[in-house]
Parts: structure tokens; sequence; C-alpha cells
């Protein structure tokens, strides 16, 4: 599955992000946008398209720093310990990934 994303950026806006995992399974979250503050902070609700129900909340909050970015990534909210769990074990991935691009972008600039 290719790496889809459908993005409302406001208060209130939804977004949709398809995606596969490293096992080539397909996955598909939803939320909408509860703070959106340019460059410095987002939170929005995170859920599964197969189990709607189950919402989460997801905060990111960017700070300057020397030289740089400091990103500061909160997951909570979650529907049961097993959920916290679960994606505990699969942001590492994510932001291993990003970790990836932001090195290649920095080489390339």
């Amino acid at each position: 599955m290719p790496t889809e994303a459908v993005i409302d950026l406001r208060v209130g806006g939804h977004y949709r992000i398809a995606f596969s995992g490293h096992d080539g399974e397909a996955h598909e979250a939803l939320g909408h946008y509860q703070e959106v503050e340019p460059y410095s902070r987002l939170v929005f609700t995170w859920s599964w398209k197969t189990m709607p129900e189950r919402v989460s909340r997801v905060s990111i909050t960017l700070t300057p720093v020397a030289g740089g970015t400091q990103l500061l990534f909160v997951h909570d909210r979650f529907f049961n310990e097993q959920g916290r769990i679960n994606h505990e074990r699969g942001w590492p991935e994510f932001f291993a990934s990003l970790d990836g691009f932001l090195q290649t972008e920095q080489q390339e600039a």
C-alpha cells in the first residue's frame, strides 16, 4: 500500500493517513485537529479505521533550540493498556523513518 495522507490542517479539520508497516500490513489512521499553532504545536485525536471507537490523543510541541528544533511527542488517553503498549512499539519505527528522511534532507541542502 502506498502512503497516502488527506489533511485539513485547522482546528476541527480532519485527517486520514494510510500506510504500510514494516511487515507490509496496511494501516489507516484518522482523527481531527484540536489545536493548531503553526510552527509550534499540534494536538489531534488518533484512531484506527478498524477501531474508530478507540480514540486517543497525540500532542506534538516544537521548540527552537541552538541550531535546530526539539520535538516533544506525547500520545495519551488510550482506550486500554494494550493500546498504549501497541503504540509504544509502533512509534519508534515512525521516528526512525523520520530521522532518516531528515538526515537525507540535510545532506541534500
